[in-house]
């Protein structure tokens, strides 16, 4: 299966709303062994939420943080983890969710999916009246012009199309090798050497 990427009418590719997935040895530090889900690519750089990164925090711990009542009608969602969502503005909060709503600071990612990072959402979901799916992040992956198209040029990330299961129902510790399985690979056939021609 071979993955497309998507391309503007200037020829520059986009890879809004696909996964990343580090390759081994080519990516190090804190985005090493990581699924990224690219929440907008553009000729000014891209933004990008770590997906399998699970923190210690929960989502009922960070609401707490924030001063806002819990309700008991938040259900499971209040013990999900709250992630790692890459090394920028590690302080600041972000929600990729389905449905899409009506919050006062949203980017829609899609027909379903929305970023949204106003605490609006944070208090529907401490009043149980939070989006059916979401995913939580402290922080973001981001990259300046031209940076991210260099960084594949060195092979340092594949990508995948993005799909909501694994983004919201996979969990964490396998959505690696489930984005990889969608390109028909398995983890034990990445090298770290990759070749260059």
């Amino acid at each position: 299966m071979k993955t497309v990427t998507p391309a503007s009418d200037t020829g520059r590719i986009d890879l809004s709303r696909q996964f990343l997935l580090a390759m081994p040895g080519r990516v190090g530090g804190e985005l090493a062994n990581t699924v990224i889900y690219v929440c907008e690519h553009t000729e000014h750089g891209a933004l990008g939420l770590v997906i399998n990164r699970p923190t210690t925090l929960t989502i009922n711990d960070l609401l707490t943080r924030l001063d806002l009542p819990l309700s008991l009608e938040i259900g499971p969602v209040g013990q999900a983890p709250v992630f790692f969502g890459g090394p920028v503005q590690t302080d600041r909060g972000f929600v990729l969710h389905m449905p899409r709503g009506q919050y006062s600071s949203s980017i829609a990612l899609g027909e379903d999916v929305a970023l949204t990072t106003s605490r609006d959402i944070l208090q529907d979901v401490a009043a149980g009246q939070g989006p059916a799916q979401l995913l939580v992040t402290l922080g973001y992956a981001g990259w300046g012009a031209g940076q991210l198209e260099d960084e594949l040029g060195q092979n340092a990330w594949l990508h995948v199309g993005a799909n909501s299961t694994i983004l919201f129902e996979t969990p964490a510790e396998d959505r690696y090798d489930a984005a990889l399985a969608q390109l028909g690979i398995r983890a034990g056939m990445l090298s770290g050497d990759a070749g260059h021609a």
